[in-house]
């Protein structure tokens, strides 16, 4: 029999905050983390916009010795981490270094800095800038290794670096483990940090809003008049535990993981198909038991690209129909890449806690192309609903659901 698996703590760095009270408020407010970046110097980038977090170190928090091996994307995740286990009650507990408390976490790549010292030597045959750290900082598990480190955990490593989806998968798989009974807690979420390396990946695909004297304003997902994605930073972790460990220990439950699907397209490393997203939502439907109609709301993945807007909304509307609630974060927070997956779970449970969620940001006029759907515009929606479905989708055509019920 599957074991239940439950979220007991929750925690996140973005660039609207760094607790729900906070981005709560700037949600309601309609407020986005965009704006207008000093990239001048970078020549070919047509897009100028990022959603940064500007108010995030610790430098004062961490030790020297602590800190050496990690980059910002760690730093981010570390602290995510602390804040989720301290809300679990987890801090300093013998539970997360017995052996039975594992990570499942992921990031896009490492932190990109260190690359610099790599293409030194690979270019002027010189080392000056590497050091015995640099490897460790840039590895694409850096972010999975150093929560372990910082924490003394020793079960098991899940590193899950699948782009957009590396957050999702790793809450996912953390679910997955715990079920099977390989793990009692897992640590799971995701993160990535902001570099022009990441926005000249999506600009050189023509994937970028380039309004870039309109911050306020982009990106748009499902707008009809959306001009492209703007990149963002941030991490979020959850905690997730068995059920009946979780009650014995007087945890409070936020949320029950119910159902995890995932897939690939095995088509085009950047052309999203619609009937594969569809799949991914009927496995985790599957594995909940559930019918599409017990799901009350969507958090869509929304990145306001033209192809992937549309694919999203076909693949959604041919599982649930019309009419079903959805939203995009991303209008708010940018597109957090490795972040975003964990990001979305995390306000999303919050949302589906308080019975209200916040409309798609900068949403005015829905493209005629999507499905239709119930797009959340303009002002937030009280709904109450005991089920949340969480989708995100990922260069290599890589696909992932998740449900959350209401505990």
């Amino acid at each position: 029999m599957k074991r239940r698996v439950v979220v007991t703590g929750m925690g996140g760095v973005t660039a609207l905050g760094h607790d729900w009270p906070s981005i709560r408020a700037e949600l309601h407010a309609g407020k986005t983390a965009v704006r207008r970046m000093d990239w001048e110097r970078y020549t070919g980038i047509n897009a100028k916009l990022a959603a940064p977090i500007t108010d995030f170190s610790v430098e004062d928090r961490y030790s020297r010795k602590q800190l050496r091996t990690m980059g910002r994307v760690s730093r981010m995740a570390v602290y995510a981490t602390e804040q989720a286990l301290g809300q679990a009650g987890l801090l300093g507990s013998a539970e997360l270094t017995g052996g039975g408390c594992g990570v499942a976490y992921g990031s896009s790549f490492g932190s990109i800095a260190p690359i610099l010292g790599f293409a030194e030597l690979m270019t002027a045959g010189t080392s000056s800038l590497l050091n015995a750290t640099s490897y460790v900082q840039v590895m694409s598990h850096t972010a999975a290794v150093n929560i372990a480190l910082f924490f003394g955990m020793t079960g098991r490593i899940i590193p899950t670096s699948t782009a957009c989806t590396s957050g999702s998968m790793a809450i996912g798989y953390a679910y997955e483990a715990i079920q099977a009974g390989k793990a009692d807690i897992m640590i799971a979420g995701g993160g990535d940090e902001l570099d022009i390396s990441d926005v000249a990946v999506f600009d050189t695909l023509f994937a970028t809003s380039t309004d870039n004297d309109n911050p306020a304003l982009t990106p748009r997902p499902y707008d009809v008049g959306r001009d492209g994605l703007v990149i963002g930073e941030g991490a979020a972790t959850l905690i997730l535990e068995e059920r009946e460990q979780a009650l014995a220990r007087g945890a409070t439950i936020h949320a029950e993981i119910v159902g995890f699907g995932t897939n690939c397209d095995g088509h085009h490393a950047t052309q999203p198909q619609s009937s594969t997203m569809e799949r991914a939502l009927r496995l985790a439907l599957s594995d909940a038991g559930l019918a599409p109609a017990a799901i009350g709301f969507v958090s869509g993945h929304g990145t306001a690209t033209e192809a992937g807007d549309i694919a999203e909304s076909q693949a959604t509307h041919a599982v649930f129909g019309d009419g079903m609630p959805i939203h995009s974060l991303k209008s708010y927070f940018g597109h957090t890449l490795g972040a975003c997956g964990a990001l979305e779970a995390w306000l999303g449970i919050e949302m589906m806690r308080e019975g209200s969620f916040v409309p798609t940001a900068n949403l005015v006029s829905v493209d005629p192309r999507c499905a239709p759907l119930d797009y959340v515009m303009t002002e937030a929606r009280r709904l109450e609903t005991s089920h949340l479905i969480s989708n995100n989708f990922a260069f290599g055509g890589i696909n992932t659901s998740l449900i959350f019920r209401l505990a």
